[in-house]
């Protein structure tokens, strides 16, 4: 799992990037104004999980790599590497993506149900209107 936070040029922006059992999921969280490093932690420690379990999405595939024992200068310039880069990687926004995908397939569904249901109730009182002026007083 990592957290990259980086400025978009209007606010501040967490990603976050889990890896899976070979799928990764990415989230991304606005926290707005530059924020602070307890306000960091109380997402860390009261958000994050929410954010990450409340997915519905099945993240991308990506090859796990092994957990080999790195030489310690390599290691070095993978990380000064991971701290100049800025932004997120092109496998995150594709999981974003995804997932942005799923929810709105999702709300079409909910909303075309909800449409339709409406229209049955109208239709309903419609036919219920129309019986009782055929009745007659």
């Amino acid at each position: 799992m990592s957290l990259t936070i980086y400025h978009d040029g209007q606010f501040w922006i967490g990603i976050i990037e889990v890896v899976e059992g070979g799928k990764l999921k990415a989230f991304r969280y606005v926290f707005g104004a530059e924020p602070k490093d307890t306000e960091i932690l109380d997402f860390i420690h009261h958000k994050l999980l929410n954010l990450i379990n409340q997915s519905i999405h099945s993240g991308l595939d990506v090859k796990i790599k092994s957990n080999k024992k790195v030489n310690p200068k390599r290691l070095q310039r993978q990380v000064a590497k991971e701290v100049n880069k800025i932004g997120i990687s092109t496998k995150a926004q594709e999981a974003m993506k995804q997932e942005y995908e799923e929810k709105k397939k999702s709300r079409k569904k909910k909303s075309k149900q909800y449409r339709e249901e409406l229209k049955e109730q109208k239709y309903l009182v419609k036919k219920l209107k129309a019986k009782t002026k055929h009745k007659g007083k």
